[in-house]
């Protein structure tokens, strides 16, 4: 076994602790968790970025763990980190995919489902739709070079195998947490009243004229109109995409400051 003298202890100790940070923050980010990428893929990726990082990153080795307890521990708080940082993205793509549900409850897609190739659960069409272009935008504008940027500063600013739960990045989640419901209204509010109006003038159709059988007219109808407005309305998705991209790195260096005890 010759070649395992080759290998320097301190520089695979290094690596160790670099790609288990790496590992856990990207397999949690919703760019990269999904089942679409083969988890092959995904170890692949964490072993380039680690091996790529591991000799310009400053790595305290003395928390290197040396028994269960502190291995356990050292990634339980790494996963902190990682649900952090995952959980800012995916409360907005989360506001996509609210909208696209709200659009395609109008549109009659209510009992129309796909499955989910992220969770594997079922999702409305128009959700997927506005979803996908939403990470092809967030792809364009750099977002996931931020996030690596960001992973690259987070060994500056937060200590491996360290997390505190600070008040302000729990109001901070919460801030976040209720803009969800805001961008979903913004993204989703000119289609939502384009079919709002198109369901009122057919009520009063079918008022005025009990005879017309309003539902054969307003379905296929309200379908094409939805997917006509929804495909004007993905310049929304786009002007609020790179607004959140432009003020991403802050957010992530927000929450890495206070969680490393700034």
């Amino acid at each position: 076994m010759e070649i395992l003298n080759i290998i320097d202890p301190v520089q695979f100790r290094t690596y160790m602790l670099v790609l288990l940070r790496v590992s856990i923050v990207l397999f949690l980010l919703p760019v990269f968790s999904g089942n679409v990428f083969p988890a092959m893929l995904k170890t692949g990726l964490a072993m380039v970025i680690s091996l790529l990082l591991y000799t310009v990153v400053h790595v305290d080795l003395e928390r290197f763990p040396m028994d269960v307890v502190s291995t356990g521990l050292l990634m339980g708080a790494e996963a902190l980190i990682g649900l952090t940082l995952g959980l800012s993205l995916r409360i907005f793509f989360g506001s996509v995919q609210m909208a696209g549900q709200v659009i395609g409850f109008q549109m009659g897609f209510a009992m129309i489902n796909v499955v989910d190739p992220q969770t594997g659960a079922n999702v409305s069409i128009m959700d997927q739709l506005g979803y996908w272009v939403c990470i092809v935008v967030f792809l364009i504008f750099n977002g996931h070079h931020i996030m690596i940027m960001a992973l690259v500063d987070s060994f500056d600013l937060v200590p491996l195998g360290f997390f505190m739960a600070q008040k302000v990045v729990m109001v901070k989640m919460l801030e976040l947490m209720g803009d969800l419901f805001v961008l979903a209204v913004k993204i989703g509010a000119p289609v939502i009243a384009a079919l709002l109006f198109v369901s009122v003038g057919f009520g009063l159709i079918a008022k005025f004229s009990p005879q017309m059988n309003v539902m054969i007219v307003a379905f296929p109808l309200k379908i094409i109109g939805g997917l006509l407005l929804f495909g004007l309305s993905l310049e929304i998705i786009v002007i609020v995409t790179r607004g959140y991209v432009e003020g991403f790195r802050k957010l992530l260096m927000y929450f890495l400051f206070f969680i490393g005890g700034g």
